[in-house]
């Protein structure tokens, strides 16, 4: 373990990890003897975030991965060595480990969820949450270098309780539903005559349906893939994802419900289908709810990643009076970028990634599918009252003709300088080509709007988050327009040794 390289399990605002060995040999880098000393490291670094605090209590949770027994027993080894005390809430979600710093009659300290989000079931992670949110990469760095580094002397050690915490933050979801929905006869049940399916991919998110929907006298019957399965046995725990989505879609339609809703695994992102069983995600999801916020909240500004689509642009700003401000892609930049705009008083009340991570302002900018849930819920219900579909808020959205994602991968050590350089070469050479046109106000890579022949789009070249890749999103107006940009584009590439240009291929782009 001395040897053991704790920033190998870095990933953006989260730890991750192999914790069991996988199909292609993968080496376990995330077991129990890893997870116990994080957890000591975390204690620490709580006591200097509470400035000296000596009692820290401490709530974890765990998705159904079958390595989270383990490692959540490690994890709880760790905290109680270094003083804390442990507040074990078993299968949860990661919205609700936040949420046990804020409800409750003794809320807790801080939170850690086990969860490996969507990645591959043999790996896992963790997610740290104190009273003010998720901590940021700067915090990740401080608390795997104390991982690496520290003595971890041990302290008085801690008592564990385990609570099922997930009937206080269900709760707590009906409550905001009984408040949203404005005509029901009977007040406890709400959402009586909707029927709902709920797809939880075999994920945490089942009890949305069970311990939320139901008990409002919502028809849940047609749910499916509820019951927790760290294999996954019907598909990917993950609202992106193509499979998922028409499985959800077809149940939708062959039981005629009015709404699908689909979360990924550990409930911190969610996805829909409308009744017509057409998917309601990436611009359309973000459309959708800018159109619920935005009639709260008139003229206010909605945060999105930086690969939201010029129609949703035109959507927000002109057709539903708000603000678009596209920032940098990852659920934590957005967020962040919505608190700060509030702090220099740009009201915001939105931040939300085409992933489907979503958070609002009045529920503590946490990235909650559950909530995000909720608030779709409550508006279909409010509009099928005035005999109004969900689907016509949103059916002035212009939709591209063609779009598509290449990731590039570069091959080269340091692949952040060498992303980097190619990105800053494309900006020169769009800059002087006289058809395209660099776009102002772009936090990440660079964004090129297209008016060639056939072209009338645009693309988006940035650094990939995690990975030594080139993400390279295009969209355009016209049939045929994104093979011509990305014909383009392929020709320019072709100068860069290190950057892989097989994906143009596997995508039929040339």
């Amino acid at each position: 373990m001395q040897q053991f390289n704790f920033k190998a399990l870095h990933n953006g605002s989260d730890i991750r990890g192999i914790a069991r060995k996988g199909l292609q040999g993968e080496q376990v880098n995330f077991g129990p003897e890893v997870v116990e000393k994080l957890g000591r490291a975390f204690v620490i670094w709580l006591q200097t975030y509470f400035s000296g605090k000596d009692k820290l209590r401490i709530s974890v949770g765990r998705d159904c991965r079958h390595s989270g027994a383990e490692l959540s027993e490690a994890l709880c080894n760790g905290l109680t060595m270094a003083g804390a005390d442990v507040v074990d809430f078993g299968l949860a979600s990661t919205p609700a480990m936040f949420m046990s710093t804020q409800l409750g009659e003794n809320p807790v300290d801080a939170g850690i969820m086990i969860t490996g989000s969507h990645a591959p079931q043999n790996r896992n992670g963790l997610k740290f949450f104190t009273s003010e949110g998720g901590l940021d990469k700067d915090d990740i760095t401080e608390i795997l270098d104390l991982a690496e580094n520290n003595p971890h002397k041990v302290r008085r050690k801690g008592s564990i309780i385990r609570q099922d915490f997930m009937k206080t933050y269900s709760q707590y979801l009906s409550e905001v539903v009984k408040k949203g929905v404005k005509h029901a006869e009977v007040h406890d049940k709400p959402l009586k005559g909707l029927k709902i399916v709920v797809d939880a991919g075999n994920g945490c998110g089942g009890f949305f349906a069970t311990e939320v929907l139901q008990p409002l006298g919502a028809d849940v019957s047609e749910s499916q893939f509820l019951e927790p399965d760290g294999n996954f046995p019907n598909h990917a725990s993950d609202p992106e994802d193509t499979t998922a989505i028409v499985s959800l879609s077809n149940k939708v339609k062959e039981s005629k419900a009015d709404l699908g809703v689909i979360f990924d695994t550990d409930v911190d992102r969610t996805g829909f289908v409308d009744d017509t069983g057409k998917p309601v995600n990436r611009n359309s999801l973000i459309a959708l709810m800018s159109a619920i916020v935005l009639k709260e909240h008139p003229g206010s500004t909605i945060v999105t990643d930086s690969i939201t689509s010029d129609g949703l642009s035109w959507f927000i700003n002109e057709h539903l009076g708000g603000k678009h401000h596209r920032y940098q892609r990852g659920y934590k930049n957005v967020i962040n970028e919505a608190v700060r705009l509030n702090g220099i008083g740009q009201e915001t009340w939105l931040a939300i990634e085409t992933s489907g991570h979503a958070a609002f302002k009045e529920n503590y900018f946490l990235d909650d599918g559950a909530y995000t849930a909720t608030k779709m819920i409550i508006t279909l219900a409010n509009l099928r009252s005035q005999g109004k579909r969900l689907n016509e808020l949103i059916k002035d959205l212009p939709d591209p003709v063609d779009s598509c994602e290449v990731r590039l991968k570069i091959n080269f050590p340091d692949y952040i300088q060498a992303g980097s350089d190619i990105i800053s070469e494309v900006g020169i050479m769009a800059g002087n080509k006289s058809n395209w046109d660099l776009l102002p106000e772009n936090y990440e890579g660079v964004r090129v709007k297209c008016s060639g022949p056939g072209q009338d789009g645009w693309f988006l070249l940035r650094l990939s988050l995690h990975d030594p890749v080139l993400a390279l999103n295009i969209e355009s107006n016209e049939s045929g327009g994104v093979q011509k940009i990305a014909e383009e584009l392929y020709d320019f590439f072709g100068r860069f040794e290190n950057l892989d240009l097989s994906a143009f291929k596997r995508f039929g782009l040339l």
